[in-house]
């Protein structure tokens, strides 16, 4: 699976115990993820996944492992950046074409001060990032001032606390302090508590644990496992700029991503139930099991490499 997988796993906390949830909790938990899913994929930004590249990705992983973080802080960490990175752009663009308009040259109105703004900042605004991360877990490690600011002076930074604490404001104001969105991890979870209760009894900790390495290696291989995934649903290798753009909601489809994350653990762990399982999945979120079989398969081609087998 590669040494990005192992590093990204070495801090872990002992996991979620299945078992213990009432039926109905876990329905309406399901009711809420689906439509939250749904609604975010209909209002899906042209941008959507522009700030999950292996390199950010990595960084924040990294990070989060020096600091200690939990699972949950480290994705939720990617989508807080994601979120709020797409947003600043669109404001900036918003704001740089009312100066065109208005015919303002003034300092700070060109694209090339616009751009640099952004650059400038970005890594002050990850660390913020995952400050409010680690907030929103609250029987874990939070990041303090005094720790990201060291951090950042370590990179030759010199930023202030009062600085660190008016980019957290800028990070909240910008997303209308709604942080608290949902992860893969969420869905990943939730679905194994489903099928616990429906009768798949898998060894819950152990597939729990691949579903978390397999997750941070979706994550970071994310490019690689959905150019796979395209080229499989248009039964192209060279894609149309048309079928790129209709494909960036499947890769923004955290259902998706979970079932498929599931599918391939149990793949990887018990094989001889793999089957049972796709069929459970798709009566649980619709998904059809062709479309969980091809995720799959992109992501089991790039764990194995070339010697993967053939899709059937």
């Amino acid at each position: 699976m590669g040494s990005q997988v192992q590093a990204a796993s070495r801090c872990r906390d002992p996991g979620p115990i299945f078992g213990e949830i009432a039926p109905e909790i876990i329905e309406d938990m399901l009711i809420r993820l689906a439509t939250e899913n749904e609604q975010y994929l209909s209002e899906l930004s042209d941008q959507a996944g522009c700030f999950k590249e292996t390199r950010i990705v990595e960084f924040i992983f990294l990070l989060s492992e020096k600091w200690h973080l939990d699972q949950f802080a480290r994705y939720q960490a990617v989508e807080l950046l994601e979120r709020f990175m797409i947003k600043q752009v669109e404001q900036i663009c918003e704001s740089s074409r009312e100066n065109v308009k208005s015919r303002e040259q003034g300092p700070g109105s060109s694209w090339s001060s616009l751009k640099d703004k952004i650059y400038d900042t970005f890594v002050l605004r990850l660390v913020s990032c995952i400050q409010l991360a680690s907030k929103l877990s609250l029987h874990y490690n939070i990041v303090n001032s005094d720790t990201a600011l060291k951090f950042l002076q370590s990179l030759k930074y010199s930023y202030t606390k009062q600085e660190l604490l008016e980019s957290e404001l800028a990070v909240l104001k910008t997303l209308h302090f709604e942080i608290n969105v949902s992860t893969p991890l969420a869905y990943v979870e939730l679905l194994l508590e489903v099928l616990g209760h429906n009768g798949c009894l898998l060894p819950a900790k152990p597939l729990h644990q691949m579903c978390m390495q397999l997750l941070d290696f979706s994550y970071l291989t994310r490019d690689a496992i959905y150019d796979t995934l395209l080229k499989i649903a248009v039964e192209n290798s060279t894609p149309s700029k048309l079928q790129i753009a209709k494909f960036l909601a499947v890769k923004e489809d955290f259902m998706l991503l979970a079932v498929g994350i599931i599918s391939t653990s149990v793949f990887i762990l018990n094989p001889g139930q793999w089957k049972q399982v796709v069929e459970h999945l798709n009566c649980i979120t619709g998904i059809t099991s062709q479309s969980i079989l091809e995720f799959s398969y992109a992501v089991l081609k790039h764990i194995v490499g070339s010697t993967a087998p053939k899709q059937h």
